[in-house]
């Protein structure tokens, strides 16, 4: 496993993201997001990289959604 520094445990994660544990939970049920976990006492642990790119995915159909919703001049 990676240093663990990298990592968020799932209230931290949950926080940066913006959503609830049980929705990360959900998440990583459905195969959305990886949870890791830890090697001493299996506690879900989210990689920050990894969260960085489900954010920055999240924010594209935004933006594609304020152009569509433009008015032509």
């Amino acid at each position: 496993m990676n240093k663990l520094k990298d990592f968020l445990r799932i209230t931290d994660a949950a926080k940066y993201l913006g959503v609830s544990p049980n929705t990360l939970r959900n998440w990583e049920r459905s195969g959305k997001i990886v949870a890791h976990r830890h090697p001493v006492n299996g506690y879900r642990l989210f990689k920050q990289e990894e969260l960085d790119v489900l954010l920055n995915l999240a924010e594209l159909p935004s933006t594609n959604a304020e152009v569509a919703t433009r008015k032509p001049r």
